[in-house]
């Protein structure tokens, strides 16, 4: 079962197990994990998952589509180059491992 570590602001840790085919977001959100909103619920509508992707795995994910992209131009905290949204990234055992910061703010 592949897993992803969720660096928040602080510095804390969190490993969460996940199945293949789920999102980060969806990961994150059943397990409880504070710092990932998901306001629209997966939907690519609201930026409220915004993560900021470890640089060693950023060439690994999916290129980013252009609505993902126009949305992290709204997020809260900065958008850097490793933004993503994590309810757009679809969790494959390539992706075991996965690190993801959380930002200061969400909203």
């Amino acid at each position: 079962m592949p897993a992803i570590t969720f660096i928040h602001p602080d510095g804390k840790s969190e490993r969460v197990e996940t199945a293949s085919g789920e999102s980060a977001m969806q990961a994150a959100t059943r397990h409880g994990l504070d710092g990932i909103l998901a306001e629209c619920g997966g939907n690519a509508m609201c930026a409220t998952c915004h993560v900021y992707v470890d640089e060693s795995w950023l060439a690994r994910l999916p290129a980013m589509a252009d609505d993902e992209d126009a949305l992290l131009d709204g997020t809260a905290s900065e958008r850097r180059p490793a933004s993503r949204l994590s309810c757009q990234i679809k969790v494959t055992p390539e992706l075991d491992g996965l690190i993801v910061r959380l930002p200061e703010r969400q909203v």
